[in-house]
């Protein structure tokens, strides 16, 4: 690697050619603040709009000041990074961010966790020197995204996450001087484009002007109204991040106590998604070994690849930009609508409740759960299947405000029968695991065989895209090709690459989000840190490893719903229920 030599307030450093002055200070210890920039390096994702100017430095004594996230480093650099007058130029250019920022603090979604709050905090900015017209939107409501833009500081992560990395083309700076804004064309509303509500945008929004709609409230309120029964589910990537919120480490599984917390709340049965992350392997991996046969039978109206179709995110986003390919998906549910309508058509009958009277709560780690849920056609006579969505991060407000000492909560079991799982339903929660856990099935319905090694190790890893062959099963002679990709960019370039016949496959894995569910929009905040990621993934795969059940099809309780209710796989029955349509919409 070509390096050079430059000196950082005094000190002689050796740092990569063509790195930026940012970097090379942090590689000896130096802080410099920044508020638009953020780096994560492991997933390709580099906000450099310089737009925020926090970052500024000295170089040679020029007078002009240089942004460091922006600006290379050069043989011979002298680069001074704290003085006096940088103190000062940082601390007017928070003034003048503040001085047009609402004072909502207390009441902020992003209170405490605000970067510019911390900043603010940092400099013990207690007055604000400058007065002044203040910028007012309207605030863009939709099912699942809050954009509350007068809290918008032009940082301009949002839109380089939406158009760089997950490639949705919706946010782009517009207008000009004090009415610049980071908005959807024309500034329609969210609900308006093809957002796919993937919630990535929130994830890396520095202030409060990007954050998930809080259902909290409308779950307290049910809890309290006698004349409902409600229930709660808890999808696999939750159980493996909430403890952050907590103090824990990453990956930390707290499975056993989200079911204490949710039950202390006073929820009437607490009851886990991967249940219905086995079922919705039953039906997945049977709509694989029928494509399969059909096509090795040279049938015309069979495709192949069969896409998995388990992220709302990521459904939304072919709906909008693949119409030619809503024939490919599964058509199976995702285990949250698949969860809601067995619990409201099939449970609710069993327990007497009329599902009307039937809250269904999920607790997801994604964004678009709460926009999957608002669908129309995941309804029946206006009532919907999942009443309410709540995010990993509404789920930890719930607790604190209830006021228990979560980490000193006693372990406790889902409820049966919707309690019981495989660890192939766990590994959903991860990129990779719902095409491994659908090949674990597959696997022994095509060949007849029982499938002795579980691993398929080589559909696991955090490359944005992902080819694996698995040879135990064959395709007229060549082993079954898998395409993985996590990122709707990186599902982007995978598509194209299948489109054109540039890549073969026989299925196909995607989640919206980077590390899949583990890294969805309502996860705790990782602020850039990707290490966060692989914990998360780490703990997931654990849990599956430490398993006895590791087969969606063995779960005894699946094979009771089917004997009882179901019949069988693609049944005429589980086909009313458990499968859906997709709706080519508008391209962006």
């Amino acid at each position: 690697m070509e390096t050079v030599k430059i000196k950082i307030n005094g000190i002689e450093v050796e740092a990569p050619k063509n790195s930026t002055i940012l970097t090379a200070a942090k590689s000896i210890g130096i802080n410099i603040p920044t508020l638009c920039h953020l780096n994560i390096g492991s997933i390709g994702f580099i906000n450099n709009h310089a737009s925020c100017r926090m970052c500024v430095v000295e170089v040679n004594g020029n007078e002009n000041l240089y942004p460091s996230c922006e600006t290379k480093v050069q043989e011979g650099m002298e680069i001074i990074t704290n003085s006096t007058e940088l103190m000062h130029v940082r601390k007017t250019v928070l003034e003048l961010l503040l001085s047009n920022h609402p004072k909502e603090c207390l009441t902020c979604s992003k209170s405490g966790e605000c970067e510019l709050q911390t900043l603010a905090q940092e400099f013990k900015i207690k007055d604000i020197r400058f007065e002044g017209e203040q910028s007012t939107y309207r605030i863009d409501n939709s099912p699942a995204i809050i954009r509350d833009i007068d809290k918008c500081i032009m940082c301009r992560r949002c839109e380089t996450m939406c158009n760089s990395i997950q490639t949705c083309n919706i946010l782009h700076a517009v207008n000009r001087g004090f009415e610049s804004v980071v908005a959807p064309t024309h500034e329609k509303d969210l609900e308006d484009t093809g957002c796919t509500f993937c919630g990535q945008c929130v994830a890396v929004c520095p202030v409060g002007a990007l954050h998930e709609r809080d259902y909290t409230w409308d779950v307290v309120e049910a809890l309290a109204n006698k004349k409902k029964k409600v229930i709660v589910q808890v999808a696999p990537a939750v159980r493996v991040a909430l403890g952050e919120e907590f103090g824990l480490e990453p990956g930390t599984d707290v499975t056993g106590k989200i079911v204490s917390a949710l039950r202390m709340m006073g929820f009437d049965y607490v009851f886990d998604t991967n249940f219905a992350a086995d079922l919705t392997i039953m039906e997945e991996a049977t709509e694989l070994k029928k494509r399969v046969e059909g096509y090795l039978a040279k049938d015309p109206d069979v495709k192949l690849p069969i896409l998995t179709s388990c992220c709302p995110a990521w459904v939304k986003f072919i709906e909008h930009n693949y119409p030619d390919m809503l024939d490919i998906p599964s058509s199976a549910k995702s285990p949250q609508q698949m969860f809601s309508v067995v619990a409201k058509e099939i449970w609710a009958k069993d327990m007497g409740v009329d599902r009307n009277d039937l809250v269904v709560v999920s607790v997801m780690p994604c964004l678009a759960k709460k926009y999957e849920a608002s669908r129309e056609e995941f309804s029946k006579n206006g009532n919907p299947d999942t009443d309410i969505s709540i995010s990993t991060r509404e789920l930890a407000e719930l607790i604190k405000q209830k006021g228990f000492n979560f980490t000193n909560l006693p372990d406790s079991e889902f409820d049966a029968p919707y309690g019981t799982s495989s660890g192939a339903a766990d590994i959903f929660g991860r990129t990779g695991g719902v095409i491994e856990a659908a090949t674990r099935t597959a696997y022994e319905w095509i060949t007849g065989n029982e499938l002795e090694k579980v691993d398929f190790e080589q559909l696991r890893g955090l490359e944005g895209i992902r080819i694996a062959e698995v040879p135990e099963l064959q395709i007229e002679g060549s082993a079954f090709r898998i395409g993985i990709a996590h990122g709707l960019g990186a599902a982007r370039e995978l598509l194209d690459k299948i489109k054109s016949g540039e890549e073969v496959v026989h299925a196909i894995e995607i989640m919206a989000c980077k590390g899949g569910c583990i890294g969805g929009g309502g996860q705790p905040y990782h602020h850039g840190n990707f290490e966060i990621i692989k914990k998360r993934f780490e703990g997931i795969q654990a849990i599956d490893n430490g398993k006895e059940l590791r087969k969606s099809h063995e779960n005894p309780y699946i094979k009771q719903l089917y004997e009882k209710h179901l019949g069988e796989p693609m049944s005429h029955k589980a086909h009313e229920l458990l499968h859906t349509k997709y709706f080519a919409r508008k391209k962006n």
